[in-house]
């Protein structure tokens, strides 16, 4: 062997015995245990046996099967989980071929040589054998876990290092194992009671899944040592009741009287919900006094639709405790069911969500409560990827596999998913593979559809008989506590169903508390003071309109800021776009912060808002209203990734848990809102009914016929319309740049909250008619109702419209001489102020004809809605003015909108008064 070939041996350690025997005898000792002999003298043995087999052809073969045993290591962190003992109805050994040591040239003759082990935290160099049994009790026991799919290096040694040395097999002392024992005993006697009491009633159990409470308050210790502050949860109906009384701590007494079903209007307001749909809060005391604020978002049947709220309520809690730097003190949970998991959009979206400036909340704990089925449905039919969580993959999530009836491997797993999300602000999944013991709820019969895997079940013993018999066997749980553990819940149990059962109702009501104290008054329609001084809008007015020194701003912008500043100093005409920004900064000058999002909402769809602007050579952004003055608020504008519903029900989440701000969502264009339906459906028109729970949510939505096509034309406002009830919701369709600055000033400035849906123009952001007087921003207060501003004395034709329909209606009349016809905007649909509306039509009592005009079809828009409210309260026949009944939203040609424009235009002011009372156009079109 050439010196170049030669492979040096370590100097020796120094002070060298000059024994020869003794280091014969430390050399045999190091070859039965490398750890027996001090770290100098191993990597002198190492380096001693590598000198010693490496010589001509045996160097290359020596480096072959390292790289062999390298490449072995890591097929075991990357594939390991494929043969990992996770579930609890399978646990037949098996041995994954691409795992086998044959696969990679390494036969029994390699077994019992030394190689290096590849940092997986124990001997530097190991035997193939030991290498083996390391890399199975790490990755193929009770605990499967992929992670190779980050590409981030520190992301996978953190884990690894995190997993290798202890093998995956935490060990807990005993007073770990006893808490843990007991969250099982809670989760089982808790369903089997309510079982017993109250048989046949759906409560969507967690048998089969108990370990899911053990992980949780594994996970809630941990969180209280780390200094989180608030954990935010949501989760579906599986378990939920178990998860209120034995992890937030609701009073069995209370989920009992749930169950008792007491019909008590005094105590319900609204139309209440199931109780395994509701929301709770609570502080956990952890073992060492460290106190952990639980809150449990109320949530639909509707699954999945509860995620991107919670991230929304988290991110609004991170900014109340400000925690928006590493956001550590609050932190979203969600639990999921596997179907649900891999089947709902929205998983995909709220993931989508997790790294984005506007709406990253710091990474999410996530655990799936496995069932392996559906509501019938089997795997092989709910999904197309192997695992249920392999979504997450696309955020470089870690996964671990867990096995449910082995709390302890889910306790550490929840435990180091936890101090994965605080080191690297990452999402992280906890898929908790167990079982379902009943159908998808206690009526159901399971083995209709799966009569193999419910055999399985009614035979396997559950999570607490196996770990109470493993506590036993390691003797770390006595025979007398096995049996009192349970003995103790059993009568807290029965004590709190006979209060129950006596109707001492354990009455829970949290809607209001903190910072929702005082915003509990119903819904009036009195003016709240929006109005704002003159010198404020001046001030105002020279944020948004100066550009700061060296900053090389857009022309076509720049054009514009003289006329803006000069129409508030010298009291001009103040358009659209300008009356929302002055909204804006007039509110965060009063220390209200503003948050809007959306798709394109900096600068707004039609180039018309420019909320940010970008120097032109930098690209630097320039946020005006973020430079009033030192004491302002925030003001937070994000343009949103390409999803409605994840960032409608983010928004709608952060309004929930932030009432002191005003927050908006906007779409790119009305239509768009079809895609966050079920958040409109399931949490904005109805939380306040079914949850008490409400908030001050605006939803700009572009709405206008302007002959562009069936698409972005409709804003669909007979579906807001069709959902309002009890004051649920504020739906405007307004027509004035002044209207819209109270509007949105309005939501702060009162005792209540109620989400606004406003039909946002389009064309009117430019119209020329479309613009109001300083004075009605220094002097005016929303308007509900506008009369005609020429009032006509003798008019015959009294027309209620909204919106944009009004300058089209203005400009004809104008053109036609008319001046028998008054035009009365209704800006607020609903809750219409029917006195001010009856006030303001006694003006015109003389009038032959009432008419509603509206550009929708009949079928849409608001006249299905306002006609009968007005034959109501008029007392007579309203006409309609519009376009037909039509399956589309809008024509596709541009010449046959105008046509029918023009129609609906000629009706109104060409047909003469009372001769259209019984067919006419009101019947043709609308038919």
């Amino acid at each position: 062997m050439s010196s170049s070939e030669q492979i040096e041996t370590p100097p020796l350690p120094t002070p060298f015995p000059a024994s020869a025997q003794f280091v014969e005898e430390l050399y045999e000792k190091w070859k039965r245990d490398q750890e027996s002999v001090s770290p100098d003298w191993r990597l002198f043995f190492m380096g001693f046996e590598m000198g010693q087999t490496r010589d001509g052809s045996d160097v290359a073969e020596a480096e072959h099967c390292q790289s062999q045993v390298d490449a072995l290591i890591e097929a075991y962190r990357n594939q390991g989980h494929l043969v990992a003992r996770f579930d609890p109805l399978d646990q037949e050994p098996t041995i994954h071929p691409r795992l086998q040591p044959k696969e990679f040239g390494l036969g029994p003759e390699h077994l019992d040589r030394v190689y290096e082990s590849g940092l997986m935290g124990g001997p530097e160099r190991a035997s193939l054998r030991e290498i083996i049994d390391i890399l199975t009790r790490t990755y193929c026991g009770p605990i499967g876990v992929e992670y190779l799919h980050n590409q981030d290096f520190e992301v996978r040694h953190w884990l690894q290092q995190r997993m290798e040395p202890i093998r995956n097999q935490p060990d807990f002392d005993r007073d770990v194992k006893l808490d843990i024992l007991r969250a099982l005993v809670d989760a089982e006697v808790l369903e089997s009671f309510i079982q017993k009491r109250y048989p046949g009633q759906k409560r969507f159990s967690l048998e089969g899944g108990e370990s899911l409470i053990a992980g949780l308050r594994g996970l809630i210790e941990l969180a209280g040592g780390l200094g989180i502050e608030e954990i935010v949860m949501g989760m579906a109906h599986r378990g939920r009741l178990n998860v209120l009384a034995n992890v937030l701590k609701k009073p069995y007494s209370a989920v009992f009287s749930e169950f008792e079903d007491i019909d008590d209007p005094d105590w319900v307001d609204g139309d209440g919900d199931v109780k395994y749909h509701r929301g709770y809060t609570e502080t956990y005391l952890t073992r060492k006094g460290e106190s952990v604020k639980i809150s449990l978002t109320a949530n639909p049947s509707h699954l999945e639709a509860v995620d991107p709220v919670v991230q929304g309520r988290a991110r609004a809690k991170q900014r109340r405790r400000n925690d928006t730097a590493d956001r550590r003190r609050v932190v979203p949970l969600l639990i999921h069911g596997d179907a649900a998991f891999a089947g709902q959009g929205l998983v995909a979206e709220t993931l989508n969500l997790s790294q984005l400036d506007g709406y990253r909340t710091g990474g999410t704990v996530h655990i799936i409560i496995n069932n392996q089925i559906g509501f019938t449905t089997s795997p092989s039919e709910a999904r197309s990827t192997h695992y249920s969580s392999d979504v997450a993959k696309v955020v470089g999530a870690p996964i671990f596999h867990v096995n449910g009836d082995d709390p302890e491997a889910l306790v550490f797993a929840v435990q180091t998913a936890l101090l994965f999300r605080q080191e690297f602000s990452m999402d992280v999944v906890i898929d908790m593979v167990c079982y379902r013991k009943h159908g998808h709820n206690e009526g159901d019969e399971p083995a209709f559809s799966h009569p193999q895997l419910y055999k399985k079940i009614r035979n396997h013993p559950s999570a607490r008989k196996i770990y109470t018999q493993r506590l036993l066997e390691c003797c770390a749980l006595t025979e007398e506590e096995a049996e009192g553990i349970p003995r103790k819940l059993q009568s807290l149990l029965q004590d709190a169903f006979e209060s129950a059962k006596q109707g001492q109702i354990e009455r829970v009501s949290q809607a209001f508390e903190e910072l929702w104290t005082g915003l509990d008054a119903p819904f009036s329609h009195d003016a709240a003071v929006t109005l704002v001084g003159l010198e404020d809008l001046k001030l105002a007015a020279k944020t948004l309109t100066g550009v700061p020194e060296g900053f090389r701003l857009n022309p076509k912008i720049a054009r514009g800021l003289p006329t803006r500043l000069k129409a508030v100093e010298d009291g001009g005409m103040i358009d659209w776009p300008y009356a929302e920004l002055l909204a804006f900064a007039t509110l965060v000058s009063e220390g209200l912060p503003v948050r809007l999002s959306g798709q394109d909402s900096a600068r707004g769809t039609f180039s018309q808002r420019h909320a940010v602007w970008q120097d032109m050579e930098t690209e630097e952004p320039y946020v005006p209203i973020r430079n009033i003055h030192d004491r302002q608020a925030t003001f937070c504008v994000y343009n949103s990734m390409l999803s409605e519903a994840a960032v409608l029900g983010f928004d709608y989440g952060y309004a929930l848990s932030e009432p002191h701000m005003l927050v908006l969502w906007e779409a790119q264009f009305g239509d768009f809102a079809n895609g966050a339906q079920v958040i409109i459906d399931q949490f904005i028109v109805c939380s306040q009914s079914k949850w008490q729970r409400t908030c001050g949510l605006v939803m700009l939505l572009p709405h206008g016929y302007e002959g562009q096509g069936p698409e972005h034309s409709n804003a669909y406002l007979e579906r807001y319309l069709a959902a309002c009830a009890e004051d649920n919701i504020q739906v405007c369709n307004l027509s004035t740049p002044a209207n819209y600055f109270h509007a949105l000033r309005r939501q702060l400035k009162r005792n209540f909250r109620r989400p606004l849906i406003i039909m946002s123009p389009k064309s009117l952001l430019r119209h020329k008619e479309c613009v109001s007087p300083l004075e009605e921003f220094t002097g005016g207060r929303f308007q509900e109702l506008i009369d005609d501003p020429d009032q006509p004395s003798k008019a015959r034709r009294l027309v209620f419209c909204s919106g944009k329909i009004y300058y089209d209606l203005a400009d004809a009349k104008r053109r036609s001489g008319s001046d028998d016809v008054a035009l009365v905007r209704v800006e607020q649909l609903y809750p219409l102020h029917e006195d001010l509306l009856l006030k303001i039509a006694e003006g015109y009592s003389q009038a032959e004809d009432v008419v509603w005009a509206q550009e929708e079809p009949a079928n849409r828009g608001g006249w299905s809605f306002m006609r009968p409210r007005l034959e109501q309260l008029l007392k007579r026949r309203i006409l309609y003015a519009g376009r037909r009944a039509s399956a589309s939203p809008a024509v596709g040609s541009l010449a046959a909108h105008r046509r029918e424009q023009a129609e609906i235009l000629s009706w109104v002011f060409e047909r003469p008064a009372g001769s259209e009372r019984k067919e006419g156009l009101a019947t043709s079109m609308a038919e």
